[in-house]
Protein backbone atom coordinates (compact mmCIF):
# COMPACT_ATOMS: atom_id res chain seq x y z
CA UNK A 1 0.00 0.00 0.00
CA UNK A 2 1.35 3.52 -0.57
CA UNK A 3 1.88 5.49 2.18
CA UNK A 4 -0.83 8.51 1.52
CA UNK A 5 0.61 10.84 4.17
CA UNK A 6 1.77 14.19 3.30
CA UNK A 7 5.08 12.47 4.17
CA UNK A 8 4.52 9.62 1.60
CA UNK A 9 3.39 11.83 -0.88
CA UNK A 10 6.47 14.04 -0.77
CA UNK A 11 9.17 11.67 -0.63
CA UNK A 12 7.25 10.37 -3.85
CA UNK A 13 7.44 13.90 -5.87
CA UNK A 14 11.13 14.22 -4.76
CA UNK A 15 11.33 10.82 -6.55
CA UNK A 16 9.41 12.01 -9.60
CA UNK A 17 11.72 15.46 -9.52
CA UNK A 18 14.87 12.71 -9.41
CA UNK A 19 13.58 11.06 -11.98
CA UNK A 20 12.77 13.67 -14.38
CA UNK A 21 16.73 15.62 -14.01
CA UNK A 22 17.99 12.04 -14.51
CA UNK A 23 16.28 11.27 -17.66
CA UNK A 24 17.51 15.01 -19.07
CA UNK A 25 20.81 14.44 -18.25
CA UNK A 26 20.67 10.91 -19.56
CA UNK A 27 19.48 12.38 -22.62
CA UNK A 28 22.06 14.97 -23.27
CA UNK A 29 24.84 12.16 -21.99
CA UNK A 30 23.95 9.69 -25.27
CA UNK A 31 24.53 13.04 -27.01
CA UNK A 32 27.51 13.76 -26.41
CA UNK A 33 28.74 10.37 -26.35
CA UNK A 34 27.56 10.29 -29.76
CA UNK A 35 29.19 13.30 -30.82
CA UNK A 36 25.78 15.22 -31.60
CA UNK A 37 25.59 17.43 -28.74
CA UNK A 38 27.94 19.19 -26.36
CA UNK A 39 27.73 19.76 -22.10
CA UNK A 40 28.18 23.46 -22.81
CA UNK A 41 25.24 25.78 -24.11
CA UNK A 42 25.92 27.14 -27.48
CA UNK A 43 26.82 30.57 -27.35
CA UNK A 44 25.36 33.25 -29.58
CA UNK A 45 26.97 35.64 -32.02
CA UNK A 46 27.59 38.18 -29.53
CA UNK A 47 29.69 36.06 -26.99
CA UNK A 48 31.50 33.62 -29.64
CA UNK A 49 31.44 35.37 -32.51
CA UNK A 50 30.70 34.09 -36.06
CA UNK A 51 30.60 34.41 -40.03
CA UNK A 52 29.55 37.57 -41.17
CA UNK A 53 28.36 37.41 -45.50
CA UNK A 54 27.58 40.34 -47.59
CA UNK A 55 25.23 38.91 -49.96
CA UNK A 56 24.42 40.46 -54.12
CA UNK A 57 20.62 39.95 -55.23
CA UNK A 58 20.87 39.11 -58.31
CA UNK A 59 17.34 39.42 -60.56
CA UNK A 60 16.59 37.35 -63.53
CA UNK A 61 15.80 39.30 -66.66
CA UNK A 62 17.75 42.41 -65.95
CA UNK A 63 15.19 43.91 -63.29
CA UNK A 64 15.87 46.31 -60.98
CA UNK A 65 15.10 45.22 -57.27
CA UNK A 66 13.48 47.35 -55.15
CA UNK A 67 13.67 48.34 -51.34
CA UNK A 68 10.38 46.39 -50.93
CA UNK A 69 11.75 43.44 -52.57
CA UNK A 70 14.63 43.42 -50.55
CA UNK A 71 13.12 43.94 -46.89
CA UNK A 72 10.72 40.75 -48.35
CA UNK A 73 14.32 38.99 -49.20
CA UNK A 74 15.31 39.96 -45.68
CA UNK A 75 12.04 38.59 -43.49
CA UNK A 76 13.02 35.00 -46.01
CA UNK A 77 16.36 34.49 -45.06
CA UNK A 78 15.55 35.16 -41.62
CA UNK A 79 12.57 32.64 -41.95
CA UNK A 80 14.83 30.12 -42.96
CA UNK A 81 18.20 30.35 -40.68
CA UNK A 82 16.67 31.17 -37.67
CA UNK A 83 12.68 30.19 -38.11
CA UNK A 84 12.49 29.84 -34.47
CA UNK A 85 14.17 33.44 -32.96
CA UNK A 86 16.44 31.17 -30.79
CA UNK A 87 19.76 30.98 -32.90
CA UNK A 88 20.59 35.16 -32.64
CA UNK A 89 21.14 35.13 -36.15
CA UNK A 90 21.05 38.94 -37.70
CA UNK A 91 19.78 39.75 -41.28
CA UNK A 92 19.78 42.85 -42.35
CA UNK A 93 20.49 45.13 -45.35
CA UNK A 94 23.29 47.12 -46.23
CA UNK A 95 23.00 50.38 -48.36
CA UNK A 96 19.78 49.44 -49.71
CA UNK A 97 21.32 46.68 -51.94
CA UNK A 98 22.86 44.29 -49.99
CA UNK A 99 22.02 42.10 -47.34
CA UNK A 100 24.18 41.45 -44.25
CA UNK A 101 23.58 37.91 -42.52
CA UNK A 102 25.97 37.08 -39.57
CA UNK A 103 25.33 33.82 -37.97
CA UNK A 104 27.33 32.32 -34.77
CA UNK A 105 30.13 30.21 -35.44
CA UNK A 106 30.89 28.47 -39.17
CA UNK A 107 27.98 28.02 -41.59
CA UNK A 108 27.90 24.76 -43.59
CA UNK A 109 27.48 24.07 -47.54
CA UNK A 110 23.78 23.34 -46.92
CA UNK A 111 22.89 26.57 -44.69
CA UNK A 112 24.95 28.89 -47.60
CA UNK A 113 22.91 27.06 -50.50
CA UNK A 114 19.67 27.22 -48.31
CA UNK A 115 20.40 31.37 -48.07
CA UNK A 116 21.42 31.88 -51.95
CA UNK A 117 18.69 29.97 -53.21
CA UNK A 118 15.38 32.17 -54.45
CA UNK A 119 11.98 32.04 -52.51
CA UNK A 120 10.03 29.54 -54.53
CA UNK A 121 6.26 30.34 -55.16
CA UNK A 122 4.78 27.87 -56.61
CA UNK A 123 0.48 26.98 -57.70
CA UNK A 124 0.08 23.39 -57.06
CA UNK A 125 -3.26 20.76 -57.47
CA UNK A 126 -4.13 19.19 -54.73
CA UNK A 127 -4.82 15.13 -55.29
CA UNK A 128 -5.84 14.21 -51.71
CA UNK A 129 -4.91 15.33 -47.96
CA UNK A 130 -4.65 13.92 -44.63
CA UNK A 131 -3.69 14.18 -40.98
CA UNK A 132 -1.09 16.46 -40.46
CA UNK A 133 1.00 13.92 -38.11
CA UNK A 134 2.35 10.21 -39.29
CA UNK A 135 -0.02 7.55 -39.13
CA UNK A 136 0.31 4.86 -36.45
CA UNK A 137 2.51 2.04 -37.97
CA UNK A 138 -0.31 -0.30 -36.92
CA UNK A 139 -2.92 1.58 -38.49
CA UNK A 140 -0.88 2.01 -41.83
CA UNK A 141 -1.92 0.65 -45.13
CA UNK A 142 0.33 -2.28 -46.34
CA UNK A 143 2.23 -0.96 -49.56
CA UNK A 144 0.88 -3.67 -51.59
CA UNK A 145 -2.77 -3.03 -51.00
CA UNK A 146 -2.46 0.23 -52.51
CA UNK A 147 -3.84 0.26 -55.77
CA UNK A 148 -1.50 0.67 -58.90
CA UNK A 149 -1.82 3.75 -61.19
CA UNK A 150 -4.16 2.69 -63.70
CA UNK A 151 -2.73 4.84 -66.57
CA UNK A 152 -0.35 7.78 -66.95
CA UNK A 153 -1.69 10.78 -65.56
CA UNK A 154 -3.88 12.81 -68.08
CA UNK A 155 -3.41 16.02 -65.84
CA UNK A 156 -2.46 17.16 -61.83
CA UNK A 157 -5.47 16.24 -60.47
CA UNK A 158 -5.23 12.69 -61.55
CA UNK A 159 -5.03 10.52 -58.82
CA UNK A 160 -2.94 8.36 -61.14
CA UNK A 161 0.06 10.25 -59.54
CA UNK A 162 -0.48 8.61 -56.66
CA UNK A 163 1.93 5.04 -56.62
CA UNK A 164 1.92 2.62 -53.45
CA UNK A 165 5.16 4.12 -52.55
CA UNK A 166 4.12 7.60 -52.56
CA UNK A 167 0.97 6.46 -50.52
CA UNK A 168 3.18 4.53 -48.37
CA UNK A 169 5.02 7.94 -47.41
CA UNK A 170 2.11 9.81 -47.59
CA UNK A 171 0.94 7.68 -44.23
CA UNK A 172 4.64 7.82 -42.50
CA UNK A 173 4.82 11.78 -43.20
CA UNK A 174 5.21 13.32 -39.93
CA UNK A 175 4.76 16.99 -40.45
CA UNK A 176 5.61 18.64 -37.29
CA UNK A 177 9.40 16.88 -37.81
CA UNK A 178 9.56 18.15 -41.31
CA UNK A 179 9.11 21.45 -40.96
CA UNK A 180 11.31 21.32 -38.13
CA UNK A 181 14.20 20.29 -40.50
CA UNK A 182 15.80 23.34 -42.21
CA UNK A 183 17.83 21.32 -44.65
CA UNK A 184 14.75 19.56 -45.99
CA UNK A 185 14.55 18.94 -49.69
CA UNK A 186 13.76 21.06 -52.78
CA UNK A 187 9.96 19.19 -54.13
CA UNK A 188 9.97 18.20 -57.48
CA UNK A 189 8.57 20.29 -59.95
CA UNK A 190 7.08 17.78 -62.46
CA UNK A 191 5.87 15.02 -60.33
CA UNK A 192 3.55 14.55 -57.10
CA UNK A 193 5.10 16.02 -53.80
CA UNK A 194 3.74 15.80 -50.10
CA UNK A 195 3.45 19.14 -48.34
CA UNK A 196 2.20 20.55 -45.27
CA UNK A 197 0.23 23.12 -44.00
CA UNK A 198 0.53 24.53 -40.41
CA UNK A 199 -2.39 26.95 -40.23
CA UNK A 200 -5.14 24.06 -40.91
CA UNK A 201 -3.35 21.25 -39.65
CA UNK A 202 -3.66 18.90 -42.95
CA UNK A 203 -1.35 17.58 -45.38
CA UNK A 204 -1.62 17.10 -48.93
CA UNK A 205 -0.28 15.20 -52.18
CA UNK A 206 -0.33 17.61 -54.87
CA UNK A 207 0.48 17.34 -58.18
CA UNK A 208 3.30 18.84 -60.24
CA UNK A 209 3.78 22.68 -60.53
CA UNK A 210 0.90 24.51 -63.15
CA UNK A 211 1.69 27.81 -62.31
CA UNK A 212 4.90 29.14 -61.16
CA UNK A 213 5.05 31.96 -58.63
CA UNK A 214 7.21 34.16 -61.02
CA UNK A 215 3.75 34.48 -63.15
CA UNK A 216 1.87 36.52 -60.10
CA UNK A 217 2.31 40.08 -61.42
CA UNK A 218 0.74 41.77 -58.46
CA UNK A 219 -1.61 40.99 -55.15
CA UNK A 220 -3.09 43.06 -52.67
CA UNK A 221 -5.77 42.70 -50.00
CA UNK A 222 -9.26 44.21 -49.37
CA UNK A 223 -12.57 43.73 -48.68
CA UNK A 224 -15.01 41.38 -50.28
CA UNK A 225 -17.60 43.04 -52.64
CA UNK A 226 -21.08 41.76 -53.36
CA UNK A 227 -22.38 41.82 -57.41
CA UNK A 228 -24.01 44.91 -56.43
CA UNK A 229 -20.72 46.48 -54.80
CA UNK A 230 -21.86 46.04 -50.95
CA UNK A 231 -19.11 45.52 -48.81
CA UNK A 232 -19.40 42.30 -47.10
CA UNK A 233 -17.33 43.27 -44.71
CA UNK A 234 -14.92 39.89 -45.49
CA UNK A 235 -11.30 40.23 -45.69
CA UNK A 236 -9.70 38.86 -49.29
CA UNK A 237 -6.80 38.95 -51.20
CA UNK A 238 -6.55 39.56 -54.46
CA UNK A 239 -4.31 38.56 -57.62
CA UNK A 240 -3.06 39.37 -61.02
CA UNK A 241 -1.28 37.38 -63.28
CA UNK A 242 0.31 38.15 -65.78
CA UNK A 243 -0.58 37.06 -69.37
CA UNK A 244 0.90 33.58 -69.46
CA UNK A 245 -0.05 33.05 -65.58
CA UNK A 246 -3.56 34.22 -66.88
CA UNK A 247 -3.81 31.75 -69.57
CA UNK A 248 -2.34 28.53 -67.10
CA UNK A 249 -4.92 29.50 -64.17
CA UNK A 250 -7.97 29.84 -66.41
CA UNK A 251 -7.10 25.75 -67.52
CA UNK A 252 -6.85 25.01 -64.18
CA UNK A 253 -10.22 26.71 -62.63
CA UNK A 254 -11.68 25.34 -65.58
CA UNK A 255 -10.47 22.05 -64.32
CA UNK A 256 -10.78 22.22 -60.66
CA UNK A 257 -13.93 24.32 -60.27
CA UNK A 258 -16.32 21.56 -61.54
CA UNK A 259 -15.23 18.99 -58.56
CA UNK A 260 -18.07 18.96 -55.65
CA UNK A 261 -17.68 20.83 -52.76
CA UNK A 262 -15.26 18.37 -50.04
CA UNK A 263 -13.71 16.97 -52.53
CA UNK A 264 -9.36 17.77 -51.85
CA UNK A 265 -9.36 18.14 -55.96
CA UNK A 266 -11.16 21.27 -55.64
CA UNK A 267 -8.16 22.98 -53.64
CA UNK A 268 -5.42 24.53 -55.65
CA UNK A 269 -2.28 24.55 -52.66
CA UNK A 270 -0.37 27.99 -52.87
CA UNK A 271 3.42 26.63 -51.68
CA UNK A 272 6.12 28.76 -50.62
CA UNK A 273 9.43 27.27 -49.51
CA UNK A 274 7.91 23.51 -49.54
CA UNK A 275 5.31 24.69 -47.21
CA UNK A 276 1.41 25.38 -47.42
CA UNK A 277 0.76 29.10 -47.11
CA UNK A 278 -3.08 28.67 -48.24
CA UNK A 279 -5.21 26.45 -50.15
CA UNK A 280 -8.22 27.60 -51.52
CA UNK A 281 -11.04 25.95 -53.34
CA UNK A 282 -11.94 26.69 -56.88
CA UNK A 283 -15.59 28.29 -57.01
CA UNK A 284 -15.03 29.72 -60.57
CA UNK A 285 -13.42 29.56 -63.33
CA UNK A 286 -11.30 32.43 -63.83
CA UNK A 287 -10.53 33.97 -67.69
CA UNK A 288 -9.39 37.57 -66.78
CA UNK A 289 -5.98 36.59 -64.83
CA UNK A 290 -7.76 38.09 -61.68
CA UNK A 291 -8.90 35.70 -59.03
CA UNK A 292 -9.79 36.41 -55.20
CA UNK A 293 -8.43 34.50 -52.53
CA UNK A 294 -11.53 34.24 -49.52
CA UNK A 295 -11.98 32.77 -46.21
CA UNK A 296 -11.36 33.55 -42.41
CA UNK A 297 -8.89 36.47 -42.77
CA UNK A 298 -8.18 39.36 -40.70
CA UNK A 299 -6.96 42.22 -42.04
CA UNK A 300 -3.36 41.60 -40.35
CA UNK A 301 -3.88 37.82 -42.10
CA UNK A 302 -5.17 39.07 -45.53
CA UNK A 303 -2.17 41.68 -45.74
CA UNK A 304 0.63 39.16 -44.40
CA UNK A 305 -0.97 36.30 -47.39
CA UNK A 306 -0.64 39.34 -49.98
CA UNK A 307 2.91 40.14 -49.17
CA UNK A 308 3.64 36.74 -49.51
CA UNK A 309 2.10 36.32 -53.05
CA UNK A 310 3.60 39.41 -54.18
CA UNK A 311 7.06 39.38 -53.47
CA UNK A 312 7.46 35.06 -51.90
CA UNK A 313 8.17 34.40 -55.50
CA UNK A 314 11.11 36.85 -56.38
CA UNK A 315 12.82 36.37 -59.51
CA UNK A 316 16.01 37.15 -56.92
CA UNK A 317 18.99 34.92 -55.91
CA UNK A 318 22.08 35.69 -53.84
CA UNK A 319 25.76 35.84 -54.18
CA UNK A 320 28.17 35.70 -51.79
CA UNK A 321 29.83 39.08 -52.19
CA UNK A 322 31.62 38.56 -49.34
CA UNK A 323 32.65 36.41 -46.31
CA UNK A 324 34.56 37.30 -43.21
CA UNK A 325 35.20 35.64 -39.56
CA UNK A 326 33.60 38.39 -37.02
CA UNK A 327 34.96 38.27 -33.31
CA UNK A 328 32.97 38.31 -30.12
CA UNK A 329 31.08 41.87 -30.27
CA UNK A 330 31.06 41.71 -26.43
CA UNK A 331 33.64 39.40 -25.75
CA UNK A 332 34.82 37.04 -22.84
CA UNK A 333 35.31 40.42 -20.53
CA UNK A 334 31.48 41.29 -20.87
CA UNK A 335 30.54 37.58 -20.57
CA UNK A 336 32.79 37.53 -17.08
CA UNK A 337 31.09 40.31 -15.96
CA UNK A 338 27.56 39.11 -16.85
CA UNK A 339 28.68 36.31 -14.88
CA UNK A 340 29.89 38.07 -11.87
CA UNK A 341 26.29 39.96 -11.38
CA UNK A 342 24.61 36.73 -11.27
CA UNK A 343 27.02 35.59 -8.73
CA UNK A 344 26.72 38.60 -6.59
CA UNK A 345 22.56 38.44 -6.90
CA UNK A 346 22.95 34.93 -6.00
CA UNK A 347 25.19 36.08 -2.91
CA UNK A 348 22.48 38.73 -1.67
CA UNK A 349 20.05 36.23 -1.79
CA UNK A 350 21.36 33.98 0.01
CA UNK A 351 22.38 36.76 2.78
CA UNK A 352 18.85 37.90 2.66
CA UNK A 353 17.89 34.62 3.00
CA UNK A 354 20.15 33.18 5.92
CA UNK A 355 19.20 36.15 7.86
CA UNK A 356 15.58 36.28 7.49
CA UNK A 357 14.90 32.40 7.45
CA UNK A 358 18.16 30.90 9.55
CA UNK A 359 18.59 27.50 8.81
CA UNK A 360 15.55 27.50 6.54
CA UNK A 361 17.26 29.51 4.05
CA UNK A 362 19.03 26.38 2.94
CA UNK A 363 15.82 25.46 1.76
CA UNK A 364 15.52 28.34 -0.72
CA UNK A 365 19.32 28.19 -1.72
CA UNK A 366 19.07 24.28 -2.03
CA UNK A 367 15.67 25.26 -4.74
CA UNK A 368 17.63 27.92 -6.55
CA UNK A 369 20.41 25.06 -6.97
CA UNK A 370 17.46 22.19 -8.32
CA UNK A 371 16.08 24.98 -10.43
CA UNK A 372 19.82 25.99 -11.71
CA UNK A 373 20.27 22.68 -12.93
CA UNK A 374 17.05 22.30 -15.11
CA UNK A 375 17.69 25.42 -16.57
CA UNK A 376 20.85 24.61 -17.66
CA UNK A 377 19.85 21.12 -19.14
CA UNK A 378 16.95 22.47 -20.85
CA UNK A 379 19.41 25.22 -22.73
CA UNK A 380 22.00 22.61 -23.33
CA UNK A 381 19.02 20.06 -24.94
CA UNK A 382 17.85 23.14 -26.92
CA UNK A 383 20.85 23.89 -28.43
CA UNK A 384 20.90 20.73 -29.59
CA UNK A 385 17.51 20.11 -30.83
CA UNK A 386 16.23 24.13 -32.11
CA UNK A 387 19.66 25.37 -32.30
CA UNK A 388 19.23 27.82 -29.27
CA UNK A 389 22.24 30.03 -28.49
CA UNK A 390 22.81 31.86 -25.10
CA UNK A 391 23.08 35.65 -25.71
CA UNK A 392 24.17 38.41 -23.09
CA UNK A 393 20.23 39.42 -23.14
CA UNK A 394 19.56 35.62 -22.29
CA UNK A 395 21.69 35.72 -19.62
CA UNK A 396 20.05 38.77 -18.66
CA UNK A 397 16.86 37.32 -17.96
CA UNK A 398 18.38 34.57 -16.41
CA UNK A 399 20.15 36.95 -13.82
CA UNK A 400 16.83 38.38 -13.53
CA UNK A 401 14.88 34.80 -12.90
CA UNK A 402 16.98 34.61 -9.31
CA UNK A 403 15.29 37.31 -7.64
CA UNK A 404 11.74 36.29 -9.24
CA UNK A 405 12.54 32.49 -8.13
CA UNK A 406 13.18 33.71 -4.93
CA UNK A 407 10.41 35.51 -4.51
CA UNK A 408 8.12 32.18 -5.37
CA UNK A 409 10.10 30.60 -1.45
CA UNK A 410 9.29 34.01 0.23
CA UNK A 411 5.49 34.00 -0.20
CA UNK A 412 5.07 30.67 0.60
CA UNK A 413 7.47 30.13 3.93
CA UNK A 414 5.71 33.91 4.95
CA UNK A 415 2.34 31.92 4.47
CA UNK A 416 3.62 29.27 6.84
CA UNK A 417 4.87 32.00 9.40
CA UNK A 418 1.10 33.33 9.36
CA UNK A 419 -0.18 29.77 10.34
CA UNK A 420 2.07 29.29 13.17
CA UNK A 421 0.87 32.61 14.44
CA UNK A 422 -2.37 31.44 14.33
CA UNK A 423 -1.28 28.80 16.73
CA UNK A 424 -1.22 26.11 14.45
CA UNK A 425 1.76 23.08 15.12
CA UNK A 426 4.37 22.97 12.00
CA UNK A 427 3.31 20.53 10.27
CA UNK A 428 -0.07 21.45 10.19
CA UNK A 429 1.48 25.19 9.23
CA UNK A 430 3.11 24.20 6.45
CA UNK A 431 -0.28 22.37 4.62
CA UNK A 432 -2.45 24.85 5.19
CA UNK A 433 0.26 27.38 4.32
CA UNK A 434 0.78 26.21 0.91
CA UNK A 435 -2.89 25.76 0.30
CA UNK A 436 -2.67 29.64 0.46
CA UNK A 437 1.05 30.50 -1.20
CA UNK A 438 0.41 28.21 -4.17
CA UNK A 439 -2.64 30.25 -5.75
CA UNK A 440 -0.02 33.04 -5.27
CA UNK A 441 2.77 31.70 -6.58
CA UNK A 442 0.93 30.24 -9.85
CA UNK A 443 -0.62 33.13 -10.54
CA UNK A 444 2.40 35.73 -10.07
CA UNK A 445 4.05 32.66 -12.86
CA UNK A 446 1.37 32.96 -15.00
CA UNK A 447 1.80 36.96 -15.27
CA UNK A 448 5.93 36.04 -15.94
CA UNK A 449 5.11 33.89 -18.45
CA UNK A 450 2.12 35.48 -20.71
CA UNK A 451 4.57 38.59 -20.51
CA UNK A 452 7.58 36.75 -21.50
CA UNK A 453 5.35 35.01 -24.86
CA UNK A 454 4.13 38.90 -25.42
CA UNK A 455 7.76 39.98 -25.58
CA UNK A 456 8.96 36.68 -27.42
CA UNK A 457 6.70 37.01 -30.19
CA UNK A 458 6.45 41.01 -30.67
CA UNK A 459 10.16 41.27 -30.56
CA UNK A 460 13.69 40.59 -32.55
CA UNK A 461 16.63 39.87 -31.98
CA UNK A 462 18.46 39.72 -28.70
CA UNK A 463 15.57 40.61 -27.10
CA UNK A 464 13.88 37.36 -27.86
CA UNK A 465 16.77 35.52 -26.57
CA UNK A 466 15.81 37.24 -22.94
CA UNK A 467 12.12 36.69 -23.06
CA UNK A 468 13.07 32.87 -24.27
CA UNK A 469 15.40 32.24 -20.83
CA UNK A 470 12.55 34.29 -18.83
CA UNK A 471 9.92 32.18 -19.63
CA UNK A 472 12.03 28.94 -19.30
CA UNK A 473 12.94 30.10 -15.90
CA UNK A 474 9.14 30.59 -14.80
CA UNK A 475 8.23 27.36 -15.80
CA UNK A 476 11.66 26.19 -14.17
CA UNK A 477 10.39 27.80 -10.90
CA UNK A 478 7.22 26.01 -10.93
CA UNK A 479 8.47 22.96 -11.21
CA UNK A 480 11.03 23.07 -8.43
CA UNK A 481 8.50 24.91 -6.08
CA UNK A 482 5.53 22.13 -6.37
CA UNK A 483 8.69 19.39 -6.74
CA UNK A 484 10.78 20.06 -4.34
CA UNK A 485 10.30 23.08 -2.32
CA UNK A 486 6.79 21.93 -0.68
CA UNK A 487 7.76 18.61 -0.26
CA UNK A 488 11.02 19.36 1.08
CA UNK A 489 9.11 21.49 3.59
CA UNK A 490 6.61 18.54 4.46
CA UNK A 491 9.69 16.28 5.77
CA UNK A 492 11.48 19.08 7.34
CA UNK A 493 8.05 19.99 9.23
CA UNK A 494 8.51 16.23 11.23
CA UNK A 495 11.45 16.74 12.23
CA UNK A 496 12.75 17.78 15.84
CA UNK A 497 15.29 20.66 14.94
CA UNK A 498 12.19 22.59 12.27
CA UNK A 499 8.80 20.92 14.31
CA UNK A 500 10.36 21.58 17.67
CA UNK A 501 11.23 25.39 16.45
CA UNK A 502 14.68 25.81 16.98
CA UNK A 503 16.15 29.17 17.63
CA UNK A 504 18.30 28.65 14.91
CA UNK A 505 15.74 26.86 12.52
CA UNK A 506 14.16 30.37 11.69
CA UNK A 507 11.00 28.90 13.38
CA UNK A 508 11.51 29.80 17.00
CA UNK A 509 7.94 31.22 18.30
CA UNK A 510 10.36 34.21 20.08
CA UNK A 511 11.11 35.01 16.24
CA UNK A 512 7.28 34.92 15.47
CA UNK A 513 6.31 36.88 18.51
CA UNK A 514 4.07 33.86 19.56
CA UNK A 515 4.40 30.46 21.68
CA UNK A 516 3.23 27.26 20.39
CA UNK A 517 -0.45 26.43 21.41
CA UNK A 518 0.81 23.24 22.63
CA UNK A 519 2.92 23.40 25.21
CA UNK A 520 3.13 19.41 25.85
CA UNK A 521 1.63 17.46 28.83
CA UNK A 522 -1.13 18.56 27.96
CA UNK A 523 -0.76 21.94 28.74
CA UNK A 524 -1.70 25.11 26.34
CA UNK A 525 -0.46 28.47 25.44
CA UNK A 526 -1.71 30.88 28.02
CA UNK A 527 -2.65 34.74 26.84
CA UNK A 528 -0.34 36.88 28.64
CA UNK A 529 0.21 40.79 28.95
CA UNK A 530 1.53 42.29 25.86
CA UNK A 531 3.40 44.36 27.86
CA UNK A 532 4.45 45.10 31.78
CA UNK A 533 7.07 47.68 33.02
CA UNK A 534 8.95 44.88 34.71
CA UNK A 535 9.50 43.18 31.46
CA UNK A 536 13.34 42.19 31.32
CA UNK A 537 14.97 43.86 28.79
CA UNK A 538 16.05 40.93 26.78
CA UNK A 539 12.71 40.24 25.99
CA UNK A 540 11.80 43.78 24.79
CA UNK A 541 13.52 42.57 21.35
CA UNK A 542 11.50 39.80 21.07
CA UNK A 543 8.45 41.98 21.87
CA UNK A 544 8.82 44.83 19.40
CA UNK A 545 9.12 41.65 16.84
CA UNK A 546 6.37 40.41 18.02
CA UNK A 547 4.32 43.65 17.29
CA UNK A 548 5.49 44.51 14.14
CA UNK A 549 5.12 40.82 13.07
CA UNK A 550 1.02 40.94 14.29
CA UNK A 551 -1.53 41.01 11.74
CA UNK A 552 -4.20 43.39 11.31
CA UNK A 553 -6.65 41.73 13.24
CA UNK A 554 -4.77 40.94 15.88
CA UNK A 555 -3.95 44.77 16.08
CA UNK A 556 -7.14 46.06 16.29
CA UNK A 557 -8.07 43.53 19.16
CA UNK A 558 -5.12 45.04 21.01
CA UNK A 559 -6.14 48.57 20.03
CA UNK A 560 -9.88 48.19 21.05
CA UNK A 561 -9.16 46.43 24.43
CA UNK A 562 -6.50 49.32 25.15
CA UNK A 563 -9.32 51.69 24.54
CA UNK A 564 -11.05 50.35 27.48
CA UNK A 565 -8.34 49.98 29.49
CA UNK A 566 -7.71 46.52 29.34
CA UNK A 567 -5.28 43.60 28.26
CA UNK A 568 -5.17 40.17 26.65
CA UNK A 569 -3.66 38.68 29.73
CA UNK A 570 -5.37 36.98 32.63
CA UNK A 571 -5.31 40.27 34.95
CA UNK A 572 -7.28 41.77 32.35
CA UNK A 573 -10.05 39.22 32.89
CA UNK A 574 -9.89 39.72 36.89
CA UNK A 575 -10.31 43.75 35.90
CA UNK A 576 -13.40 42.96 33.82
CA UNK A 577 -14.75 40.33 36.66
CA UNK A 578 -14.09 42.88 39.30
CA UNK A 579 -15.71 45.79 37.31
CA UNK A 580 -19.03 42.90 36.89
CA UNK A 581 -18.88 42.95 40.79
Amino acid sequence: MADKTPRGRAKRTLWWLAGLTVVLAAILGAGVFTGQAQLAPKLALDLEGGTQMVLAPEATGGQDVSAEQLDQAVEIIRQRVDGSGVAEAEITTQGGSNVVVSLPGIPDEETRALIQASANMEFRPVITRGPFTATPEEERTPVEEFPEPTAEPENGSDPNWITPELAAEFEAYDCPAVLGDPNREDLPQDEAAIVCDPDQGVKYIVGPVEVPGTDIADADYGMVNTATGVSTNQWAVNLTFDGEGADKFREVTQRLTPFPEGDPRKQFAIVLDGQVVSAPNSNAVITDGRAQISGNFTEESAAALAEQLKYGALPISFTIESEQQISATLGADQLRLGLIAGLIGLALVAVYSFFQYRVLGLVTMASLVVAGVLTYLAIVLLGWSDNYRLSLAGIAGLIVAIGLTADSFIVYFERIKDELRAGRPLPEAVEYGWARAKRTITASKAVNLLAAVVLYFVAVGNVRGFAFTLGLTAVADLIVVFMFTHPVMQLLAHTRFFGGGHKASGLDPSLLGVEPLYQGAGRIREFKPAATAARPRKNQKSSKEAVKRQTIAERRREERMAAVGLSAGPDAATDRTEEQK
